[in-house]
């Protein structure tokens, strides 16, 4: 779509899915495992089978990942398209590759457990192939280890080559995060260019590491709340997707748990699982999320029934003319915290 056909023609994904309701909570990703890995734009769309060795060594990872048992999302480079953080001028370094990598540490968890190096680019492969298989290697790169864990990384998909609304209005929240909070907090917030991680009908998307919370349709108006936590937690509601920790039925109860027991939820350890569902029409699913308090003192659950209330149209693409497509909504009902 060129310039022009996007200003004059395109109907944007996320104001269609946005002005038909519907509800963002859901659509986050529920994953095991982060890889984020730096690379120049522009991200194309064959970056990682294209002939160069460092990325050979990528590829080997992926693919054991793709045929492991574990989740993984790799918010880097996967088949058929890029997954990336853009390097940044005061962050990134010259000749050298940033690599993330989180993971989750235990059934119950707050937040995912962290590790970053800075490598030289021919190592980036070994290095990936170490994290996700061979952990008993990663001594090797001591040396380019990152003392990191108190850094919080907020990623903006701008990513316009998967759909025009990521960069229409991913990329002017990223600017406003970047220029006005990098520097405001210790030092201890760090803001991305991101590739696409799902949910381009809700852009402008975020995902908060890591504590793994993802989030949709931002608005100036509310940054500032999303990023100090200073004020009521009820104002974020319309914009949360959802845990990463938790399936999607999950995390729709999970929202109105966290709506009640206000900021110190975050730091308690939680688990959820769906007991029974719907499997065929997904109407309705019974969820129990048990968590402990951070510290330790008190363990307990909420259990509830999440139900579909209808349905709205949404379009997963942005163009001339979308396509429109039905999707359920869903209510929580009865939700109880079990003694």
């Amino acid at each position: 779509m060129s310039t022009n056909e996007t200003r004059n023609n395109c109907r944007f994904c996320s104001e269609i899915s946005q002005t038909n309701g519907e509800d963002t909570i859901g659509s986050a990703i529920a994953v095991t495992q982060y890889l984020i890995i730096e690379a120049a734009q522009p991200w194309p769309d064959n970056f990682w089978i294209e002939p160069d060795p460092m990325r050979q060594g990528l590829l080997a990872a992926l693919n054991f990942v793709c045929e492991d048992s574990r989740k993984i999302r790799v918010i880097a480079i996967a088949p058929l398209s890029p997954r990336a953080i853009a390097p940044d001028k005061e962050y990134s370094h010259p000749g050298y590759t940033r690599v993330i990598y989180y993971r989750r540490p235990a059934k119950f968890f707050a937040q995912f457990e962290k590790q970053e190096f800075i490598v030289p680019h021919a190592l980036l492969g070994s290095l990936a192939l170490a994290l996700v298989k061979n952990p008993e290697e990663l001594p090797n790169f001591n040396q380019y280890r990152q003392q990191t864990n108190h850094f919080r990384e907020l990623l903006v998909c701008t990513d316009g080559k998967v759909d025009v609304a990521c960069s229409r209005f991913g990329y002017p929240i990223y600017q406003k995060l970047r220029s006005e909070y990098a520097a405001a907090n210790n030092s201890n917030l760090r803001f991305w260019r991101c590739s696409h991680f799902g949910g381009h009908q809700f852009a402008p998307t975020l995902l908060d590491l890591p504590q793994g919370q993802y989030w949709g349709r931002l608005q100036p108006k509310i940054l500032d709340l999303l990023v100090r936590r200073n004020c009521s937690v009820k104002e974020l509601y319309p914009y949360y997707r959802g845990w990463a920790g938790l399936p999607k039925f999950a995390q729709i109860a999970e929202r109105e748990i966290w709506m009640l027991e206000g900021w110190k939820w975050l730091e308690y350890h939680k688990a959820g699982q769906v007991l029974a569902s719907d499997e065929i029409n997904e109407e309705w699913a019974d969820v129990r999320i048990d968590y402990t308090t951070a510290d330790g003192n008190i363990s307990s659950a909420y259990q509830a029934r999440v139900e579909a209330k209808g349905s709205v149209m949404t379009a997963w693409n942005s163009g001339a003319n979308p396509t429109l497509e039905e999707v359920k909504q869903y209510q929580v009902r009865n939700l109880v915290k079990l003694a």
